[in-house]
C-alpha cells in the first residue's frame, strides 16, 4: 500500500513539474487573461489590506500569482503562474512549482505575491536563483497585517485565499522560473493569400503559392537555467 501511495505521488508531484515548463502562456489570449487575473489579484489584495500597497511600493519588484493550484492525493505540490512587476508595471511572466511530498488534503487555490525588497532580489527571481528552504513561510493577509510585516533575506510572501479570503499555504520548496515581456514571441495572425498585380496583356496572374513568395517564421527566446539556486527562508 505505501509504494502504490508513493508511486502516486510521484505521479503527480512529475506532472506538475512538466506543466511548469512553460513560463508565459502559449497563446495570446491566455496571457492576456493572466495579466487581468493578476490585476485582479492585486486589487483584492489591497483591499483586503490596504496597508500591503505602501509595502509593494516601496518593493523593487514584487510577482503576483493570482491561481497556485495545490496538488490533491498525497502530494503537496503546486504550480502557478504570474506577472513580474517593476515600478508598478508589468515586465514579465513568472512561473511557480512546488513539488514536495507529504499529507496534503484537496486542491484549494490561493493567490501569492512575492515581494522582492532590492533589486539584488529582483535579479536573483529573475535569474532563476531564488528558492524557498524548508522553513520558508508565508504571511496570510489580512486587514493590517502587512504594515508589521518583515522582510527576510530580502523576500516576503503573502498568500490569500480566493475572494480575500483568509489562508495559510507553504511555500516551502518553491522554485521560480521568468520570462520577459519582450522574449515571448507574438501569436501569429491567420494570413490570407495576396493578389499578384495584373500583368501585361497576355500575361497571368501569378498563382497563389507560386516561387518567388517568402513566407517568414519566428524564433523563441529560450530562458537559462541557472546551475545553483539560491535558498532563502522567508518570514
Amino acid at each position: 500500500m505505501r509504494t502504490f501511495a508513493l508511486v502516486c505521488a510521484l505521479a503527480v508531484v512529475g506532472g506538475l513539474w512538466l506543466s511548469g515548463c512553460s513560463t508565459a502562456p502559449k497563446s495570446q489570449v491566455a496571457r492576456e487573461n493572466l495579466e487581468a487575473e493578476a490585476r485582479t489579484a492585486l486589487q483584492t489584495a489591497t483591499n483586503t489590506d490596504p496597508t500591503l500597497q505602501t509595502v509593494l511600493d516601496n518593493a523593487a519588484g514584487y510577482a503576483v500569482f493570482p491561481n497556485v493550484g495545490k496538488g490533491a492525493l498525497i502530494a503537496g505540490g503546486a504550480f502557478g503562474r504570474g506577472i513580474l512587476y517593476e515600478n508598478g508595471r508589468p515586465v514579465g511572466y513568472a512561473s511557480l512549482t512546488q513539488a514536495s511530498i507529504g499529507l496534503s488534503a484537496g486542491g484549494a487555490e490561493y493567490t501569492e505575491i512575492v515581494a522582492l525588497e532590492t533589486p539584488e532580489a529582483v535579479n536573483n527571481f529573475k535569474n532563476g536563483e531564488l528558492a524557498f528552504t524548508a522553513g520558508a513561510k508565508a504571511v496570510a493577509l489580512r486587514t493590517g497585517v502587512a504594515a508589521t510585516a518583515a522582510y527576510s533575506n530580502n523576500i516576503l510572501v503573502f498568500t490569500m485565499g480566493q475572494g480575500g479570503l483568509l489562508v495559510d499555504a507553504s511555500v516551502a520548496g518553491q522554485k521560480f522560473s521568468y520570462q520577459p515581456l519582450g522574449a515571448v514571441p507574438p501569436t501569429a495572425p491567420a494570413t490570407g493569400t495576396a493578389r499578384a498585380p495584373a500583368g501585361a496583356p497576355g500575361t497571368a496572374p501569378m498563382a497563389p503559392g507560386a516561387a518567388g513568395t517568402a513566407g517568414t517564421s519566428g524564433t523563441g527566446g529560450a530562458t537559462a537555467r541557472p546551475t545553483s539556486a539560491t535558498t532563502v527562508t522567508p518570514r
